[in-house]
């Protein structure tokens, strides 16, 4: 992150749902990131629909509150625009995983910096906070 500027961040799916069930699972620096009251943190809504597509197929166990949650820590919510789907329609196929592709493209289009612990994100030209 460069210094004197506001930094932020869009949570990858595993991220929304670990900063809820394990926050402890994160090192203190990225947590100490998220938490600062200066950073853009933003949740998009293509995260929440993964969360539920899982939870209604049983894959997924989380609290049936995600979206009270997100508000309550202050995340915005990121909506998809029909940029952000030619966008990730256009991407290389280094990831398979039509959700995290989305991800990807909002990062690019909005200047985003994406939190993740996913490997295959970087090969993008992404900006990328290691979860």
């Amino acid at each position: 992150m460069v210094a004197g500027q506001r930094v932020r961040l869009l949570l990858d799916t595993h991220v929304v749902l670990d900063l809820f069930r394990a926050p402890k699972e994160f090192s203190a620096g990225v947590l100490a990131t998220i938490r600062d009251p200066e950073t853009h943190v933003a949740v998009s809504a293509a995260s929440v629909w993964e969360i539920e597509i899982e939870r209604k197929k049983g894959t997924l166990t989380t609290p049936p509150d995600v979206m009270r949650r997100i508000r309550i820590a202050g995340f915005s919510q990121l909506a998809i625009t029909s940029q952000h789907a030619v966008a990730a329609a256009r991407l290389p196929l280094h990831h398979r995983d039509p959700f995290d592709r989305m991800l990807v493209a909002q990062a690019q289009i909005e200047g985003l910096t994406i939190v993740t612990s996913d490997h295959d994100i970087p090969k993008y030209q992404v900006a990328v906070l290691a979860a």
